[in-house]
């Protein structure tokens, strides 16, 4: 048996996914010698564009699906060629007492907009507090986003940049809830906003943990606005960028490289059809802290993490057209293109945490869609485009990864996907499963991603998409590191994990989570300070 090859590097980044291309395409550009392992046959992660029937001409982002956090200073500092659109409709929510009537939050139309709320709600005030929220929630942007690709700073320096005591001690010290009712008087409304809380997190609105609001933070913070856009051509477009400018500037990038063990002072093992060492002066993870710990402890350091746990999940579908809604007033065109919110109501959301919590699948199954070819067509094809065809994602809250954990994954799919259909089909004049496309080979058009099946292709532990709970984007009182008393690089920006050439580069980093790319930028400054006092 032939000994491990050994090989040097400035930095091995283990994993492959969007971060790993951002750390990367950074780090190769500042001169320094770089090495990707991916151990999928192609980078992006969850970041990915797939074609998931054999036969069919549909290019879907299958994972992860809109983009909110990217930076516009990681897409000019690496010079990357990316389209992002936005979306003319924020959402649209249907009543669930009364499905023929539903909330259509029109951005280019703000008298549109009330007299939805007006006739949904019989209430003419609703829209005005809505956006009063909306308005009142905007300094966060403008404080939080600008400071994620800056060396952390503390609570108190950004509760000043806030500029709202009140806002900042009711997002930070108490359960999102109160703040909803306080600002809010309909079920539906709090309930469209109490969404962006629990995408990809296992919360109430009033769980004690804050994780809700946290995940709550980042999604209205994205690009200074909250606006989650699409991108042109889907993640594979975005993930396609990232490997081209990491690539041309100099980056290694090695696919289908299983890394077995890691060790503090930067040797990597990995294998193929045979054994290699990797040796980096500085080793940048971008799988999950449960993962990075077991590759530790193999490597001769007993290390634990907590097992995250997703609670999510994701359908995929291609439709021959958008199907008809019991709501005549609103055309399925204006209401799929953006959030389609399903059985959302704050109340609802609630109430399914606590049928889960029992071990049992939410009935009716809280969701929320949205068509990406409605703004973006490329995604399919000529012939497609033609018919009329159009894809729809739908997204699952409060499905916690212990709901199916050990079960037969088909199974598991088979079962959300039903709750996650019958769910749709309660606010649709006809049955979804009339619209589905059927493939060349006979199946229909239309698949279930489950946290299992982020676990098994993804190595997502739990199918967890945050790779573990989401943090607070500053340090908190009395936290090492940040500002002139900092510890270290890794420290002050937020990727330490306890080894010194050893950092955080993916969704684990303090301010990872979603595509935005911040996590490999964080990781990559670090890396480089760290390199330079060497």
């Amino acid at each position: 048996m032939n000994p491990p090859e050994t090989t040097r590097y400035d930095v091995v980044i283990v994993g492959g996914g969007h971060n790993a291309l951002v750390a990367a395409a950074y780090l190769a550009r500042a001169g320094r010698s770089v090495l990707i392992l991916e151990k999928q046959d192609a980078v992006g992660g969850a970041a990915v564009s797939e074609r998931p029937w054999p036969g069919v001409d549909a290019r879907l982002s299958r994972y992860s699906y809109l983009v909110s956090l990217l930076p516009r200073k990681i897409i000019d500092d690496l010079g990357l060629h990316i389209e992002l659109r936005r979306r003319r409709y924020s959402s649209y929510t249907p009543d669930p007492a009364d499905p023929t009537r539903g909330i259509l939050i029109d951005t280019q139309d703000a008298d549109a907009t009330g007299a939805s709320f007006a006739r949904t709600l019989d209430d003419t005030g609703e829209a005005e507090r809505f956006a009063a929220f909306g308005e009142r929630l905007a300094p966060l942007g403008r404080a939080v986003f600008p400071t994620m690709t800056e060396p952390l700073p503390t609570a108190d320096e950004v509760r000043a940049r806030v500029g709202d005591d009140e806002l900042w001690t009711a997002l930070t010290e108490r359960p999102v809830g109160d703040l909803l009712r306080a600002s809010l008087e309909s079920d539906l409304a709090r309930g469209i906003a109490l969404t962006d809380g629990l995408i990809g997190t296992f919360a109430s609105s009033d769980d004690a943990s804050l994780a809700q609001n946290r995940c709550f933070l980042y999604h209205v913070i994205g690009g200074e606005t909250g606006h989650w856009d699409v991108p042109v051509g889907g993640m594979g477009a975005v993930t396609a960028e990232l490997e081209r400018a990491a690539r041309e500037a100099g980056a290694e990038i090695r696919t289908g490289v299983d890394v077995i063990s890691i060790s503090p002072s930067g040797e990597v093992t990995a294998v193929t059809d045979r054994s290699w060492t990797f040796i980096g002066e500085v080793v940048l993870s971008g799988v999950g802290r449960a993962v990075l710990a077991r590759l530790l402890t193999a490597g001769g350091t007993p290390t634990t993490a907590p097992e995250p746990e997703g609670a999510q999940i994701k359908v995929n579908m291609l439709l021959s057209r958008l199907p008809r809604l019991k709501d005549t007033s609103v055309a399925p065109e204006a209401a799929f293109a953006g959030t389609f919110h399903v059985n959302e109501t704050m109340t609802q959301l609630d109430a399914a945490y606590v049928t889960a919590s029992a071990g049992l699948v939410p009935d009716p199954l809280p969701a929320e869609i949205y068509c990406h070819s409605l703004t973006d067509p490329s995604i399919l094809g000529e012939e497609l485009r033609a018919s009329g065809a159009q894809t729809l994602t739908l997204f699952g809250l409060q499905v916690p990864h212990r709901l199916i954990a050990g079960e037969d994954p088909v199974a598991a799919g088979a079962r959300l996907l039903a709750a996650a259909q019958q769910s749709l089909d309660s606010v649709l004049a006809e049955p979804l499963r009339d619209c589905i496309v059927e493939a060349p080979d006979g199946r229909l058009c239309i698949e279930a991603r489950t946290t299992t099946d982020l676990e098994r292709s993804l190595g997502m532990v739990g199918g967890d998409i945050f790779h573990g709970e989401l943090q607070w984007p500053w340090l908190e009182a009395g936290a090492a590191g940040g500002g002139a008393g900092a510890t270290g690089p890794a420290e002050r920006w937020g990727v330490e994990t306890g080894h010194p050439r050893v950092l955080l580069c993916g969704s684990s980093a303090r301010r990872g989570g979603a595509v935005s790319g911040i996590g490999g930028q964080n990781a990559a400054m670090a890396a480089l300070e760290i390199l330079e006092r060497r």
